[in-house]
């Protein structure tokens, strides 16, 4: 198996965790410290199941966990929504950042299908 960083979805999911780190720390309210970690979290865990499950041997073990990170992509989207209607994000950001994520998911989606094709 390849390296996981030549993975366009890794890149991707790698530069949203990026987005999501650099807008939810632009604000320290300690009113809104839940939730900026959550954001961060759920970010970081989609681009690290990438890397995890490239680490396995098996396009099965890999299929497993591009799907916790489909997972972690709604997690962040509500998180996202959450930040936007309680004005923790500003509407350029979580538009941007959605934009990402929804882009994200597409691949993921993909890779998936793509993946699973090729077992059967």
């Amino acid at each position: 198996m390849s390296d996981f960083k030549e993975l366009k979805v890794w890149q991707k999911a790698h530069a949203l965790a990026l987005g999501v780190n650099r807008v939810a720390n632009a604000s320290r309210s300690p009113a809104h410290s839940a939730l900026r970690s959550q954001m961060i979290r759920a970010a970081m865990s989609i681009d690290a199941n990438i890397a995890e499950g490239r680490g396995h041997r098996s396009d099965r073990e890999l299929i497993r966990f591009l799907r916790i990170s489909v997972a972690s992509c709604y997690e962040l989207e509500s998180h996202l929504i959450m930040a936007r209607d309680t004005r923790f994000v500003k509407a350029p950001d979580f538009t941007a950042l959605t934009e990402q994520l929804i882009e994200v998911r597409k691949m993921l989606f993909g890779l998936i299908k793509y993946l699973g094709s090729a077992r059967a």
